[in-house]
């Protein structure tokens, strides 16, 4: 998830694309760039990190006079965090920012090189740029040049381009990432990954729709298939960055459905998965796998535990890091290592990856951070594409992580050959529906807004599931001591009777998770032993449960991990409503941060 901004007009180009970048940095702070061209003539300026840097790198250039600019804040997904990365790329005459992910980059990559064109850069965005010099030479209209590129490109985009061929016009493209258009009555027009760098310059705006391709000059601007719809602008910096939600958690739970669709994009195809990061010869000499962690991530780690031993028959163990740290492991050097961290700076999660390097492991990391400790240390890295997590009780990157697990389980079993063709292809088919299930899951909000009101007392929750959904269980008692303080905890289902039911009474809420694709039955059987106690039951499923106090209909499906992601919201958002109810800043729940790096 990165943040663009573009402008036209005739102020100090450089401050209104750096200020509009600070708007953005929420965004992504791997790196940041600007181009700036005037009569013709384009300078460009690139720094790794904080904006701050870019600021001092532009401190000696201004501009006077009219011109256009276009600038870039960077959250990497393909590339490491460095300046020959960073956007804008450029071409011959040209220059391109670009938030997204262009899945058919390497097709495009090698046709153009086939052709003699150099790449500079390790990122998708690039073939853009030189994918347009290319179109520009066989077009005389510039933007129908433009348009061509853009038809040639598959996945998400939103793009401002700018070429020495065009001076003052700024070109631009939307599909699938967020682009905004905004103008005041000075002439001056803006563009912007969201409403937050417009608010105070533009007094209207127009929200590109999918497909939307055109360019802007100083006096028009031409967008296609359908003109742009303006609406006037108000509100504050702050709640623009929220996208109009109460909080950045709410926001996030909400972009679930976008970012797990940019977690496959390029890797899961119709027939086939595929890992770039990860060459032919990785599993050579493994037979068995290590998950460490800590916390969500942790709980993302177990979850695959169950998947890795069904699909990919691999022995699994799961290990809390800060545990792992000091119990003198047995390290054999035929186990992956695979360690999980939201930040890539979790302290024991990073001494337990020392260790196993120290011991000659094989090392893999799944991080939402390029660059970070873990990814530098470690053999191989997939990055899971979350984008920026504000929000300190995790929700996207929990998701993110648990997909980029089951698609890297369906990965080791088709290396392996412990699942046929079609059951991959089974397997990727549900992946694809996973967007679409979080997106439906989030219509019971509303419904998860009236309940939150009757569980702000008693003196605990039990969060139940069994198999995948005992770890979705642990992660739903864990988001709701994070941010409502009240006490939570997650149990196997069946452990019930083995100690927990002797805290049941009507003041204990249970929080059953009974999805119908896996040992239904048997969690029915567990929950009612727990109404036989009269704990309050909050059953949440795709089927009405009779002895339930209250209920969450969930959506029927067909496979189990359809069934964990709509559930995950459900938790998600009934956490956030109890803790909004308790009037606590979710957002920034007491004593926690968000990246533990110490021990």
């Amino acid at each position: 998830m990165c943040g663009i901004v573009g402008y036209i007009g005739s102020r100090e180009i450089k401050s209104i694309l750096i200020e509009g970048l600070r708007e953005l940095e929420y965004r992504g702070y791997d790196s940041a760039g600007i181009a700036v061209m005037q009569e013709g003539s384009i300078s460009a300026f690139k720094a790794v990190g904080k904006l701050s840097n870019l600021e001092e790198k532009t401190r000696s250039f201004h501009t006077q006079g009219p011109g256009v600019g276009i600038g870039h804040t960077r959250w990497a997904t393909h590339g490491k965090p460095t300046e020959l990365n960073a956007h804008p790329h450029m071409g011959e005459f040209s220059y391109v920012v670009h938030n997204g992910i262009i899945e058919n980059y390497r097709e495009i990559k090698e046709m153009l090189e086939e052709l003699g064109v150099t790449f500079l850069s390790q990122t998708d965005t690039e073939v853009i740029v030189h994918l347009f010099e290319k179109e520009a030479k066989r077009w005389e209209d510039l933007f129908e040049a433009f348009q061509a590129t853009i038809d040639q490109l598959d996945g998400a985009y939103a793009v401002l381009l700018i070429t020495q061929k065009a001076p003052g016009t700024i070109f631009f493209a939307r599909k699938g990432s967020p682009m905004i258009v905004g103008r005041n009555e000075k002439g001056e027009i803006f563009f912007a990954s969201s409403d937050a760098p417009l608010i105070g310059e533009a007094t209207e705006v127009a929200y590109m729709e999918d497909g939307t391709v055109g360019y802007a000059r100083a006096d028009e601007i031409v967008a296609h298939p359908q003109p742009l719809q303006f609406v006037p602008l108000s509100g504050d910096k702050l709640t623009a960055q929220k996208g109009g939600y109460r909080f950045f958690m709410e926001k996030e739970i909400y972009e679930q459905y976008d970012v797990i669709g940019d977690t496959m994009i390029g890797r899961v195809l119709d027939d086939d998965i595929l890992f770039e990061e990860l060459d032919e010869a990785f599993l050579d000499g493994v037979s068995r796998l290590k998950l460490c962690a800590c916390g969500t991530s942790y709980h993302a780690a177990l979850a695959s535990s169950y998947l890795f031993e069904r699909m990919a028959k691999m022995p699994v163990n799961v290990e809390i890091a800060s545990e792992f740290r000091y119990k003198e492991p047995l390290l054999t050097d035929d186990t992956l290592f695979i360690v999980i961290s939201q930040s890539g700076e979790t302290a024991d999660t990073l001494e337990a990856l020392r260790m196993a390097k120290a011991a000659g492991l094989k090392t893999l990391a799944i991080c939402n951070v390029d660059n970070s400790s873990i990814v530098r240390m470690a053999d191989a890295t997939i990055l899971t594409r979350a984008g920026i997590e504000k929000g300190v009780a995790s929700t996207k990157a929990f998701a993110t992580q648990v997909m980029v697990l089951w698609m890297l389980t369906v990965f080791f079993a088709k290396k392996r050959g412990t699942l046929t063709d079609e059951a991959i292809r089974e397997e990727l088919r549900y992946m694809s529906y996973v967007p679409k299930v979080l997106q439906k899951s989030l219509e019971v909000h509303e419904k998860c807004k009236r309940l939150s009101k009757r569980y702000l007392h008693g003196h605990g929750f039990f969060f139940i599931g069994r198999d995948i959904f005992f770890p979705l269980a642990l992660e739903g008692a864990l988001k709701l001591k994070e941010i409502s303080y009240l006490h939570a905890e997650g149990y196997p289902a069946g452990e019930m009777k083995h100690g927990p039911i002797a805290l049941a009474d009507a003041e204990l809420f249970t929080i059953a998770l009974m999805p119908k694709t896996l040992l239904y039955d048997k969690t029915k059987s567990n929950v009612e032993e727990l109404s036989a106690r009269d704990s309050t039951i909050l059953s949440i499923s795709p089927e009405m449960f009779e002895l339930a106090d209250d209920f969450i209909l969930t959506h029927p499906h067909k496979h189990p991990m359809l069934e964990f992601f709509e559930m995950m919201v459900v938790e998600q958002l009934l956490a956030m409503e109890i803790a909004i109810r308790l009037g606590n800043d979710v957002d920034m729940p007491r004593n926690l941060a968000k990246s533990v790096t110490v021990e």
